[in-house]
């Protein structure tokens, strides 16, 4: 993993002094809500293990977005406790808060700010369109649905924009949320003034796609996988190995991929090679003749050993909280820096009166 060590790597001085230092790097933008108790290898292994790389090449802006995870009815106490375990995954996967932005949402409160406007610009039928609340609604019914769960692309929408980045990383699920996105920022830039560039898509290269361990036909998530299909980040390693162990496979003996005939060996294959960086061919000839014995045995081998050190600097980022609670304090500094110039400009050229 490139985060090497615990908490007290990040010190004040050093993460302020970055802080405030400009940069000729692109921006980009992405975040997470705190809804679970640990990541699980299908939101990691998909998408945010992928965040370390942007470091590289982006000027990233990473958020926990508590703001969105009060659409729908929650534990209060427990979403305090989620927002710091979602952030302490963050760096102990690798996200540097010297390289990147990470922040709480509800700690820049421009993001609300900006998203009041935004709602005056976007119709109820538009908002109404949107696949996200059509699907969070349907179980108990549009008329029990909140204001905030109807409103949450537009929130979305303002998230995004507030930092005026040049990419957004997306899967396909996204796509129109980023759509309305841009159709919001050019609808501003028509109304009033030029004031945002459109962000593109980022779709982010070689992304897998991890199915339930016991129903590999369907993604792994933590709302619909039972306990035995999903592999928690922060669950005991030895409780990660077992469900890798009695993972659903096939009557066949035969290690090979195909998704349509072999979904369950196919769906380790995706893990195995995810952890391991060894090409699915290269497995394949690896377990030729082998059995699933040996392959689920070694995969789970492989899945202790990540998982362990993982899980490790998770706790002693945990352990140490207000070292936790400064980084974000640092990063909602930083990212009010941006939020604030963009929102200043937007009440600006709406006609709002300066304080």
């Amino acid at each position: 993993m490139p985060y090497p060590g615990p908490a007290n790597r990040f010190r004040a001085g050093r993460m302020l002094a970055m802080s405030t230092a400009p940069t000729a790097l692109p921006r980009v933008l992405s975040g997470i809500q705190p809804t679970a108790d640990s990541f699980h290898f299908g939101n990691y292994l998909g998408a945010t293990r992928q965040w370390v790389a942007l470091q590289d090449e982006f000027d990233p802006f990473f958020f926990i977005a508590d703001l969105h995870s009060i659409t729908m009815s929650h534990d209060p106490k427990l979403l305090a406790q989620r927002t710091r375990v979602a952030a302490a995954q963050l760096l102990a996967m690798g996200i540097d808060p010297e390289r990147s932005t990470v922040f709480v949402q509800s700690h820049v409160p421009e993001h609300a700010q900006l998203a009041w406007v935004f709602n005056s610009l976007t119709s109820f039928g538009e908002a109404r369109r949107m696949t996200q609340f059509k699907d969070k609604s349907a179980k108990e019914g549009e008329g029990a649905a909140s204001v905030a769960l109807f409103a949450y692309p537009i929130l979305q929408a303002a998230d995004i924009l507030l930092y005026r980045p040049q990419y957004v990383p997306v899967g396909e699920d996204q796509r129109q949320h980023l759509e309305l996105t841009r159709d919001l920022a050019q609808r501003f830039n028509h109304r009033y003034k030029k004031t945002f560039k459109l962000p593109e898509p980022y779709i982010l290269k070689e992304t897998a796609k991890i199915s339930d361990l016991q129903q590999p036909e369907k993604k792994m998530s933590k709302s619909a996988s039972s306990p035995t299909g999903i592999v928690e980040l922060l669950d005991d390693p030895k409780v990660s190995a077992k469900k890798i162990r009695s993972a659903v496979t096939d009557s066949d003996t035969e290690v090979r991929f195909d998704e349509t005939a072999k979904p369950g060996v196919s769906n380790l294959l995706t893990i195995y090679s995810a952890l391991t960086g060894r090409s699915i061919e290269d497995l394949e000839k690896a377990y030729d003749g082998k059995g699933y014995g040996d392959f689920k045995g070694d995969l789970a081998d492989v899945v202790v050993e990540f998982v362990t050190p993982f899980r490790d600097r998770t706790k002693a980022l945990l352990d140490d909280p207000a070292e936790l609670d400064g980084i974000l304090k640092r990063g909602a500094e930083r990212a009010r820096e941006v939020a604030a110039r963009t929102l200043a400009d937007v009440y600006d050229r709406v006609g709002f009166l300066k304080a």
